[in-house]
């Protein structure tokens, strides 16, 4: 009971930091004058993703060699989750805040952005699976190379798209200066970095307090790694992308997404290969495999139609549930 106690302590923190967060990060974008894809693609992205880049960092520089399993486990699982899970989650808050929306059938996303991240997310995840088939951990340092100058090169694609967040988009007033219609940066930036304490805050606690029921449970450390980590870490990013969804606003709540698959499946992917042997097992290509099928089902709406449903990201759900079925009836372990 106590466990469960910290466990729901830390998701309450981990919702008060992302409401706290999308406020700050929407009037930090306002100040920059960065595009709205920008906005939910780079800034929000990475700085919500850092509670679950902890995890295989920690791990894998960690002393001895055991943590490298754990850290594996959780750079792939990232993306995992956040392409299918994550997916799913979005396209369920569409439908459920249809009262709110102006046509439920379609998501109001930018077209352009999110093909960009989906190609870069499917390009730059595809190199580093199949990285672990190099024979050399030299050649392997090439891929890490390339890894860490293409999310440099995605950066600079997306900042460089002109145009801000526009005079139509409504900004609820700053948290920390609810008074004042144009806030200070200062201010604006304090309240960021205060938000991000809290998911960080609250994400160590969640997690801790699910290896510890893990560990009861008799849940293998790879597993943990892979699905139970990730659940509790990308946290912010489902939070956060809920909350804009129920606004309308997809682009900043999708690019929230999308742009953490493009840096989880870069720079921190690089990390573990240059840090590893990076030799992936079956378990771990099937999760990537089943990653970028889900991934390539939205890219292709997105291309042919030029729009984007809630259910083409609803059938991300049935890859994540198929991948836990798996697990569970000892198919793939």
């Amino acid at each position: 009971m106590i466990d469960i106690a910290f466990l729901l302590l830390g998701l309450g923190i981990i919702l008060l930091g992302a409401e706290v967060f999308t406020n700050g990060i929407e009037w930090l974008g306002k100040k920059l004058n960065l595009s709205e894809g920008a906005v939910g693609s780079i800034l929000a992205a990475v700085g919500t993703a850092l509670p679950e880049t902890m995890i295989p960092v920690i791990a894998i520089l960690g002393p001895g060699d055991e943590g490298h399993d754990i850290g594996i486990g959780a750079i792939l699982g990232a993306p995992f989750m956040l392409s299918t899970l994550a997916f799913f989650l979005v396209g369920v808050a569409a439908i459920i805040f249809k009262k709110r929306r102006r046509n439920v059938k379609r998501m109001k996303v930018d077209i352009s952005n999110m093909t960009r991240d989906l190609s870069f997310f499917m390009m730059v995840y595809t190199i580093a699976v199949l990285s672990a088939f190099l024979p050399s951990h030299t050649m392997k340092l090439v891929v890490v190379v390339f890894l860490v100058g293409a999310y440099g090169y995605y950066v600079w694609q997306t900042l460089k798209k002109e145009g801000d967040l526009g005079e139509e988009h409504d900004l609820s007033p700053l948290f920390f200066s609810r008074k004042s219609p144009d806030p200070d940066l200062k201010i604006v930036i304090l309240q960021v970095l205060v938000a991000l304490g809290l998911i960080i805050l609250g994400a160590e606690e969640f997690v801790a307090s699910i290896e510890h029921l893990a560990g009861i449970l008799g849940i293998p450390q790879f597993i943990l790694a892979l699905i139970i980590a990730p659940i509790a870490t990308e946290l912010p990013e489902k939070f956060n992308s809920i909350i804009w969804v129920s606004k309308g606003k997809d682009t900043l709540a999708l690019g929230n997404i999308t742009g953490a698959m493009v840096f989880q499946s870069s720079l921190i992917p690089a990390l573990g290969i240059a840090l590893t042997d990076w030799n992936l097992t079956f378990t771990a290509m099937v999760s990537a495999a089943f990653a970028l099928t889900s991934t390539l089902i939205v890219y292709i709406q997105l291309r042919r139609n030029k729009y984007l449903t809630p259910f083409s990201l609803m059938s991300g759900g049935f890859f994540y549930l198929l991948f836990v079925l798996l697990i569970i009836t000892g198919v793939i372990r």
